[in-house]
């Protein structure tokens, strides 16, 4: 049995997929080991300026807040969420002046002469707007008001992220970009958004006991989908139970298992476009616990 210091704050967003993933976790139904987990439900912005303090043991993070929190924190390779062809987007209440078929030059033009609300600045999906477009003229936004912001004119377009991906469209906005898909064709690769991370503070041992409960607690969600999909409900957001298991689908995949060969490269080039851009300082080394 662990010693009763070992409780971890384990932070993550409330979202179907996350909600996925901890179902086991959360109801005990996988052995924990005599580990306890005190779960931190919180917007990935925040997970993301608590892993700059150190707060959490354990939290899901933007794989670009990683960049910064790499010398306290490694990643866990199981909990990824890739988005393979697809994954945040930018939406607007009118494509005036933009036709259906324009070509990435042309949206960039249109994109540079407007206000775009984001949902945060260390979020993955600002990063890699930001590897589209350059820069361009912004204001924070929780994510869950971004489509107000855009539908009262504080902001000409949204960057979307979660749930409104999906439910953009019944909102009355139309895409304009989908930066997974633009990610896919330049360079092959998943766009990696999520991650988890763990302290590197904490005995290697118990690293791997975390790392192991963790990738059971996904399997589990996997392999009894229909009764993790019902956990997540709660946190399903304008989404109904089968919108709910697609965008479930979306984010906890093969990835989410494992990294794998692709998934770390994804992520390795990632953060080095980034820098090579001159958006990131540095590259950050990316050690996975193993």
């Amino acid at each position: 049995m662990p010693p009763e210091s070992s409780v971890f704050t384990l932070g993550h967003s409330p979202d179907p997929d996350d909600a996925f993933m901890f179902y086991a976790m959360a109801e005990s139904k996988i052995d924990l080991r005599g580990y306890r987990f005190e779960h931190r439900l919180e917007d990935i912005q925040t997970l993301n300026e608590r892993a700059l303090r150190g707060d959490l043991h354990i939290s899901a993070i933007s794989i670009h807040a990683f960049a910064y929190v790499s010398d306290r924190y490694a990643l866990l390779p199981c909990g990824a969420s890739m988005g393979d062809g697809y994954g945040p987007i930018v939406v607007t209440a009118s494509r005036e002046g933009l036709g259906a078929d324009a070509a990435d030059e042309e949206i960039r033009f249109w994109l540079r002469n407007r206000k775009i609300a984001i949902p945060g600045r260390m979020t993955s999906a600002y990063l890699a707007l930001q590897l589209y477009l350059g820069g361009f003229d912004h204001i924070v936004v929780p994510f869950d008001q971004i489509f107000e912001a855009v539908k009262s004119g504080a902001a000409a377009a949204g960057l979307i992220i979660h749930e409104g991906q999906l439910t953009y469209s019944r909102s009355g906005f139309i895409q304009v970009l989908d930066l997974g898909e633009w990610w896919k064709r330049e360079t092959g690769l998943p766009l990696p958004l999520g991650g988890n991370v763990l302290r590197k503070d904490i005995a290697p041992a118990v690293q791997r006991d975390l790392l192991e409960i963790m990738r059971e607690s996904i399997d589990f969600g996997l392999a009894h989908r229909d009764e993790a999909v019902q956990h997540s409900m709660p946190y399903a957001r304008d989404m109904d139970a089968n919108l709910a298991r697609k965008f479930i689908g979306m984010y906890v995949n093969e990835y989410t298992r494992d990294y794998g060969y692709i998934g770390r490269r994804a992520v390795r080039e990632f953060l080095q476009t980034a820098n090579r851009r001159g958006y990131l300082e540095r590259a950050p080394a990316v050690e996975f616990v193993e």
